[in-house]
Parts: C-alpha cells; structure tokens; sequence
C-alpha cells in the first residue's frame, strides 16, 4: 500500500445487530485491495479503514456493503437505512416525517425508524402474512394445494435470506446464519417439512426485527449523551442577546444562561452566582456552587439564577462530545474474552457444520435408520451452529457498562481495561489532589533569617505559575497579605524536590527538607522545628537563598470526605489500598493512619513506577491520580485511573478517568467491572448453554427445526436484552446481595453491598 496515497476514512453504517454483522462487513471491505485497519464498531455502527485511493474508491467500499445488505452513508451524512430487498415496498407502510435536515448533521442525532419502516420489520409482516395465508388455505383447500402453498411462503420469504448468503459466500464468508437458513429452508423442502420451512422463516424474521430492537436499545444509551447538550444557545452581541446554534459558538463568545436553562458550551463564568446541576455530565447529584472564574460543563443544568459564560472549548471540543468520542472509541479496545471467542467462533460454526454432516450420513449408512428423520435433524443442527448470540455476548455487555459508567460520571476506554478493573487486588493513590483535595493551605511561617514578608515575596516569585498545589498555595498567601512576587529568571522545576529561579543574582530555592539537606543548609534547630511541624501532618518547605535557609513554610491539604469510606469500600471489595506519595514519612503517616491504609512515602516520580512495578509482580494494581504528574505511574500500572472533573488530562491520559472528584468512585469503576465481566460470564453461559440443550434434544430427535431456530436468534434476544440490565446498575450504590469474583483467586463468592 503506498502511504502517499492512503489516507482514512469513516461511515456510519446501519443495520448491524450482532457481533455476526460486524464481522460480514469487516469481510466484505477487507478484500478489496488497498483496504487496511479495518475497523467495525457494532454498537457505534461506526466503519473506519486506511484506503489507498490509487486501488480502491470510497465508492467501491460503499457498494461492497450495500451488497451484503447493510446501509452506509460517509461521517456527518444522513444515515441510510439497509436495503434488504423484501417483497414489501417501502411505501406499504408511512414513512416517518420528512425533515428539512442540513447536509451534514451530527453522528447519531436522527432517530431510528420505527419498527415496521426497517427491512427487517417488513419481513416480519412479509413471511407472517404469508404463513397466515397458507394455514388459512389449508383450512379451506385440499391438502395437496396447503402443501404448496407453504412452499411458495418458504420460497417467497427465503428469497432475501437466500440473496444475502449468495453475498457473503461471495466474499468468502460462507458459514453465516443466513447460509444456513437457506439450507435448512431448502432441506425441509426438500424432505417434504414445507409447513415447519416457512414457520421456521416467520420465527427467524421475529428474532432478527428482536435483535434490531434490542441493539437499538443499547445505542440509544449511547446516543443520548450526545442530546444533553442544547441546540441553540443565547449569545451576547454588543448590548443585545440573540439565539444561535450552539455548536457555531467560538471560542471568546460570552453566552447568557438563565435558570432552568442547559448550559450550551465549557467555560468559564465571568458574572453571577449560581447553583449548576452537573449529574448529567458528571453523575453527581450535589449541585455545585457556580461564581466568577469557576468552569462549566456544557449539558449542565443552572438551577438558580442567570450566568454569562465566557466560552473555553468548541461544540466538537466540549466535555460531552469528548465522553461522547471516547465510548464510542473504547469499542475499538476489545476485551480478550470478546478476542477469544472470536477466535473460538471461527472454529465453532465449521466444526458444527460438520457435526450435521455427519448427523446426516452416519446413521442412515451405518445403522439403517430412515435418511429423513437423520437429514432433518442435521438441518436443525445446522441452525443450532450459528455463533451469533456467542459473539454478542461481551460487546452488548461492554456497550453497556460503558453508557452506565459514562452517565455516572465513571469512563472506561474499553473492554481490556474493563475486564482489568474487575481483576484489581490492589489500589495505588497518589495523595496530593487525590485522597486530598489538592488545596493545600499555608499554616505556619518560620522565619531564620530576615522577615516574614521577604520570604514570602521570594517564595513566591519562584513559584510564579507554579501547576504544583503547594506553589499555588504559596503564591495564595503572599497575595492574600498583598506582597508582590519578587521578579525571576531562569526559573525551573526540580522534580521531586521543589523549584528555583534567580533573583538579583542570586539562586533562589524552594524545596523540600531533603533538598536543603543536601546543600547542607539546615541547623539542628531547623531540623528540631520540621519535625515537630511534620509530627502534626503538615508538609514543610524551605526557601533558600544560595545555600542559606531564610525560613519555612509549613502547608497542610486535608482529606478528602470520602477518603476514608473509599479505604473501607475496597477493603469490602477485598481489595487492598496504599498510599504512593512524595511528601515526608510523618505527613504521609498522619493522613494514611486516618484513612486506614499503608502508606509509601518521600518518593520521587521514578519512584513510584518503581514501587507500582513491584506491586504489578504479584498482584493486579490499579493507580489513582491525577493524570498528570503521576503518568509515569499510571502507565506502569495494570489500570491507570485520572481523577479530576472532566480536566483534558483527565478524559486523554491514563486507561479510565473519574470525572467527579469523589473517591468513592474508585470503588464503583471495580463494581461496575465486575458485575459487567459477571454479565459477560451469564451471556456465555446463557449461549452455550441453551445450544448444548437443544443440540442433544435434536440429535435424539425430542426438537426440531422450528424450536433450533429460536436456540439462535432466541439465545441472541436473551443474551442482549441480560447485557442491557447493565443500563440500570448503580456503581456507586451497589445494595443488596450480588455474586462478585474475588480477583485473587477468581472465585465467586456473596457479597452484601451497601451506599
């Protein structure tokens, strides 16, 4: 494939149902040449692939999945509903309400027709009608004429069945339900069954419009995280206000947002004081205090009085589409359950396939039994073979878990860091702004040399623009007392150990005792007073002039309320927690021992990966922070998790984020993961299970055709409508009795949840 002339490209394709279509269309594109990374995501009904337009057209992709009976249309375009070529017209039923819509329109914002506008819905009327009319013939004609009668109902409703399977073996894809269809249909034809044929087309047509329906379901989960957000938004223009579209605004429009009213955009608000309701962003029910300076999301709900809102992020930009984006993409990380059986599937069909072969031949040659009976019953088997509720089984459940986690406030990127999460033994917290809030405050000023408002005013010119909380909340103090940051240069970061700058010539530093120790700055009454300010859980600074310590500045970052009910969660959950900070042993001490948990401290950055390596070699660890200064550590861990409300950082990096600053939440993302890798274990079962029953009921003959197709597209309903449950779990209030694995010895054992 030549890189100059590949590039990527996206459609939104319709009409997939389960993880079967997914992979019909992942087949029908990868053969053409110059298609690479080809990617199908079933619940975002998203296509994506590198194509290099000097071997293949985007036309071309288009026809080859208009040819296995799929609709498809480019990203941003009108959705175009599948074409299943059905003995219905599509006028035989009035079309939903023609809309004046623009060109391009948001990805998932049409609604879905409703049922009987789609193909599937047609051939469910269709083959209905059909078996209705030939059971009503039979009750008045002879016999001989309801016999073929219910031949040209199978016939007529197996036509499009037939079509899309004659497509697919066409792109080397024969093992298909629909291939299978036609066998069965046409063996029973074939053995004189016309009856259980065209019952066996009406029962096929409902579990497929079921399917349609029940997938739908879940991507309407998904798609209404995109309608929180308003269309329209009031924009100030000069002295006067006019409502605009809310994805035109750009950044620097200042916006008015009056009570009751949806906040169109993030920003910041520049006037007034309000109340904002971000549940449906952040899943927090509290509503926040709003005043000038403080941010808000796009979605929230302003409760009590009229804001303007400086706008800080575009319409494609903002937290929703982010949330939005990243559900959608975390398809793409497939679960290595999902991968499995994938794998397992392939070899699945075939091997089944030959099963009814064999079925078919062996007792009639062997043993003399009746050809009739062995055919039907390998016909049957056939239809038992199909995969399709197997491959639907994790994705249906990760979709969920994934709209569920999103409107609690909770992301996952996938179904790998899900089924990761659920495995966690052992939960690492960074502490600044994690277990703390992160707003330090200063508590005490010690001063060694000089005055009280000189160190101040060198403390703070170091730590000018500081992004560290304990630089922010000296540049706080200082301005609080009206001093003046001194003038720097040369400033820089010393990771682990403070920040310094030049001022007048001379190296200023702010940093922590062990740095002052190594420039051999400290007295023995220095060291007297740092310990007795560490003792009551303060973090201390020095600030140094060259080698000379000018005083200390001790700070000190509360808990966070929840922190401690987090500890006792896990610790429920059978999951143990530590403390990775950088701060000195007796500050660490004071919060750990408050919170409940052991504690590692005066780590550098390096450290920390360190100390999560060594976690990661025995057990299944989890890192908690902020997703900035902690990366290094996130990475290294088997789950890294950002805290922070909906921050870039938080949405971009590390393998999940919590979007509300609550603790607690750390408890809910493991919930969650383990009652979706819980559900996951159900649909298999529920698969298999049902499979295995009829594939040995048919064999002895007790079931037959009709009964083996609802083992398919039955087990499928039931395997989606079992994942969909998932849309009604509370992470964060888990109450009553439910089954979850222990994730040290993959047992199952009661638990007894509470809020």
């Amino acid at each position: 494939m030549s890189v100059e002339t590949s590039t990527e490209h996206e459609w939104r394709v319709t009409g997939m149902d389960c993880g079967s279509c997914a992979a019909k269309v992942r087949g029908a594109v990868g053969r053409l040449p110059g298609v690479a990374d080809v990617d199908v995501a079933l619940m975002a009904e998203r296509l994506r692939l590198t194509l290099d337009a000097s071997q293949s057209s985007p036309e071309q992709v288009e026809k080859a999945v208009r040819g296995v009976g799929f609709g498809i249309a480019p990203k941003g375009a009108r959705p175009e509903q599948p074409k299943g070529g059905f003995i219905l017209p599509d006028g035989a039923f009035p079309a939903a309400p023609a809309e004046a819509a623009p060109a391009a329109i948001p990805e998932g914002a049409p609604a879905d027709p409703a049922w009987h506008q789609t193909h599937k819905g047609r051939l469910v009327i269709s083959t209905g009608a059909l078996l209705a009319l030939a059971w009503g013939m039979r009750l008045v004609f002879a016999a001989e004429f309801a016999h073929w009668a219910f031949v040209l109902a199978t016939l007529i409703g197996l036509y499009p069945v037939a079509q899309r399977a004659l497509a697919m073996a066409r792109v080397r894809m024969p093992f298909t339900i629909e291939m299978l269809m036609t066998i069965a249909a046409a063996g029973a034809l074939v053995i004189g069954a016309p009856e259980e044929a065209a019952l066996v087309i009406f029962l096929f047509a409902i579990g497929e419009l079921l399917e349609g329906i029940s997938a739908g379901k879940a991507r309407d989960s998904i798609r209404s995280l995109s309608k929180l957000v308003p269309k329209t938004a009031r924009l100030e223009v000069g002295d006067k206000t006019r409502e605009v579209a809310a994805d035109r605004l750009g950044l620097g429009n200042v916006v008015q947002v009056r009570p009751g009213d949806r906040v169109p955009c993030d920003g910041a608000v520049i006037e007034g004081i309000s109340g904002v309701d971000e549940s449906p962003v952040t899943g927090e029910s509290v509503p926040s205090m709003k005043e000038p300076g403080s941010q808000v999301f796009a979605g929230s709900i302003n409760t009590e009085a009229l804001l303007r809102v400086r706008v800080t992020k575009t319409a494609e930009d903002n937290t929703i589409a982010r949330i939005v984006r990243l559900v959608a993409e975390a398809e793409s990380a497939r679960a290595p359950t999902e991968r499995f059986i994938d794998r397992f599937s392939r070899v699945y069909m075939p091997a089944v396939v030959g099963a009814a072969l064999l079925v078919a031949i062996l007792p009639p040659l062997a043993f003399g039994q009746p050809w009739e009976d062995w055919i039907y019953r390998a016909l049957a088997l056939l239809l038992i073979g199909c995969p399709c509720a197997l491959v639907i089984s994790v994705p249906a459940s990760i979709a969920s878990a994934l709209s569920t986690g999103a409107r609690n406030g909770l992301l996952m990127k996938g179904g790998k860091v899900i089924e990761a999460a659920a495995r966690v033994t052992h939960v690492a917290f960074d502490k600044t702004g994690t277990l703390t809030h992160g707003r330090p405050r200063v508590t005490d000023i010690a001063v060694l040399e000089g005055t009280e408002a000189e160190l101040l005013i060198l403390a703070a010119g170091v730590e000018s623009g500081a992004s560290h909380p304990l630089g922010r909340a000296i540049c706080a103090e200082a301005e609080r007392q009206g001093l003046a940051a001194a003038p720097t240069s040369d400033a820089q970061v010393l990771p682990g150990r403070g920040a310094q700058a030049t001022v007048q010539g001379a190296t200023v530093r702010v940093g922590s005792p062990r740095l002052a120790e190594e420039l051999g700055a400290l007295t023995e009454g220095g060291r007297t007073r740092i310990t007795g300010l560490e003792a009551e859980g303060k973090t201390v600074v020095v600030v140094l002039r060259d080698t000379t310590a000018l005083g200390l500045i001790a700070l000190r970052d509360e808990p966070r309320a929840d922190a401690a009910e987090a500890v006792a969660q896990l610790r429920t959950l059978g999951i143990s927690s530590v403390m990775l900070t950088g701060d000195n042993p007796r500050s660490a001490q004071a919060i750990a021992g408050r919170l409940g948990m052991e504690h590692r401290a005066g780590l550098m950055p390096e450290d920390k990966v360190t100390a999560i390596r060594e976690l990661t070699s025995t057990a299944r660890v989890m890192m908690i922070g902020d997703g900035i200064n902690d990366a290094p550590a996130l990475a290294a861990a088997d789950v890294g998790v950002a805290m922070g409300s909906g921050t870039d950082v938080a949405l971009e990096t590390a393998d999940a984020a919590i979007l509300r600053d609550r603790v607690t939440d750390v408890a809910g993302t493991i919930r969650l993961a383990r009652a979706t890798m819980a559900n996951i274990r159900q649909n298999i079962a529920i698969a298999l299970g049902l499979k295995a029953l009829f594939l040995v009921t048919t064999i002895l003959g007790v079931t037959g055709l009709w009964i083996a197709i609802l083992a398919d597209t039955g087990a499928t309903v039931l395997v989606t409508l079992n994942a969909l449950r998932l849309l009604g779990f509370r992470p964060s209030a888990a109450s009553g009795i439910m089954n979850i694995t222990d994730g040290r010895n993959g047992k199952v054992r009661s638990h007894t949840a509470t809020t």
